[in-house]
């Protein structure tokens, strides 16, 4: 462990290394979709080079492989520049060998933060916060199913054997008997974070059969962004381990409720520390309800970032505990917008609609824009939803292609997300919803081909 740049490693990257000769250093940046692109290279190799090269195009591959069109023009795939940032850097505990992460920040040739980086969307939504004296504050919340291997995509999904021999059960959420039916799993998952250096602040069983949730700790949204970012390649391994598959699908089970990645917003002045939600006798802020009126009236321009995929709008269904409307209101889980009870100092509210399937720097991005654009606006919102808030009215697109329409067409979402990623974004998400569409499905076959 004689490399210098160890040294710029967070304490839990060092002590993981301690007496011990580094391998490998995997050199890694997400994709729109939150895959990990990059290359892989010898510690030796990594520890006399501070940069590397990948092309932009690795931002206009689709989840299926293909390649979206540029919408600038040319497919001339010019150069990135990657540079490590050293704060992330984090072990590969999974791995036979000492290897460790490094998530590397994009850059063109001129030194210019590529604006089609999802890493780089959401810290221009920071730094739109700081310019105005605000640090915004995150904690998300991962749900995902842990299911039985399948190989043959034409066969439908199954929960995972437990330690009984029998199946996952649905109906069973907090209970403590069925987190333990996969216990092995839960283990490394435990394991693998605290030798990455993160602290899980829970993790319960939801109401799917299988379906898992870990909370995380509020904080930076980019440090928030960047573990789950790793958490979910972390639960894969994990699951792997002990015969099974982690998914982050929003709905991989007919009939089972789908996985979500809540996140909970407040916001801090930079100058006093203070939670601007909250006044100084604890009482709400005008700001509290201007954030929330701007969720209101921009997230439809904002599904798209947090409904990437065909698959979420299966998600958007009543009675499964999901959001299908725009309300808010206290203490209430019917409504798409929560107010979760909290002292003065930890007033936040809850965004529900987000998927666990987005890309978790576009999707706090996405979230994030829509309060920013309500304290602008200083506008407030609805009247607080009291009752059941699935009786309410539709106010979400029922699937991707009405979702990117409403995205592309949002002025206010263009001018903080930038009109060049929401550009690049569209064309990758409009190609993959082409590809879905020229696929048959078996619904189709069994009801059409004999009947009409």
């Amino acid at each position: 462990m004689s490399a210098a740049w160890i040294e710029r490693a967070p304490v839990a990257a060092r002590e993981y290394l301690a007496g011990r000769r580094l391998d490998e250093v995997e050199c890694i940046v997400a994709d729109i979709a939150g895959v990990a692109r990059g290359k892989a290279m010898p510690a030796s190799k990594f520890a006399h080079q501070d940069k590397f090269y990948l092309p932009n195009s690795i931002f206009l591959q689709t989840i299926t492989g293909e390649w979206a069109d540029n919408p600038s023009g040319a497919f001339t795939e010019p150069d990135m520049i990657m540079t490590p940032d050293y704060s992330t850097a984090t072990a590969a505990p999974w791995t036979a060998d000492w290897t460790m992460q490094v998530i590397h920040d994009a850059q063109d040739q001129q030194g210019n933060p590529v604006p089609i980086a999802p890493r780089n969307v959401l810290k221009r939504l920071v730094r739109l916060y700081r310019e105005k004296g605000w640090s915004p504050v995150v904690a998300p919340e991962m749900e995902f199913f842990l299911v039985a291997r399948n190989i043959d995509p034409n066969q439908p999904i199954i929960p995972p054997m437990g330690r009984t021999g029998r199946r996952a059960a649905a109906k069973q959420a907090y209970s403590m008997s069925a987190v333990d039916e996969y216990g092995k799993v839960i283990d490394d998952i435990y394991d693998f974070a605290e030798a990455q250096g993160f602290e899980i602040d829970g993790i319960l069983q939801e109401g799917g059969a299988g379906q898992v949730e870990i909370n995380l700790n509020h904080g930076d949204p980019v440090a928030l962004a960047d573990e789950i970012f790793y958490f979910k390649r972390l639960i894969r391994e994990a699951a792997l381990r002990h015969d099974c598959f982690a998914t982050f699908m929003a709905k991989p089970i007919e009939g089972e409720p789908g996985s979500a990645m809540h996140m909970h917003h407040s916001i801090v002045d930079l100058k006093t520390g203070r939670n601007i939600f909250s006044d100084e006798q604890g009482r709400e802020t005008d700001a509290f309800l201007h954030f929330i009126g701007g969720m209101q009236r921009h997230l439809p321009a904002a599904v798209a970032l947090l409904a990437p995929y065909v698959n979420s709008y299966r998600r958007y269904v009543p009675d499964f505990a999901a959001p299908i409307n725009l309300e808010w209101g206290r203490d209430n889980r019917t409504t798409g917008l929560r107010v979760p009870v909290s002292s003065p100092e930890a007033r936040r509210i809850e965004n529900r609609l987000a998927g666990m399937d987005c890309n978790p720097y576009l999707g706090i991005a996405a979230s994030l824009a829509c309060g920013y654009l309500g304290l602008l606006e200083q506008e407030g919102p609805r009247a607080e939803c009291l009752g059941d808030a699935y009786m309410s009215r539709d106010e979400l697109p029922y699937n991707l292609g009405d979702a990117l329409d409403i995205m592309s067409e949002s002025q206010p979402m263009r001018e903080v997300l930038g009109d060049e990623f929401l550009d690049v974004y569209e064309a990758v998400k409009r190609n993959e919803y082409k590809e879905f569409l020229q696929v048959i499905s078996p619904w189709e076959r069994e009801h059409l081909l004999l009947n009409v």
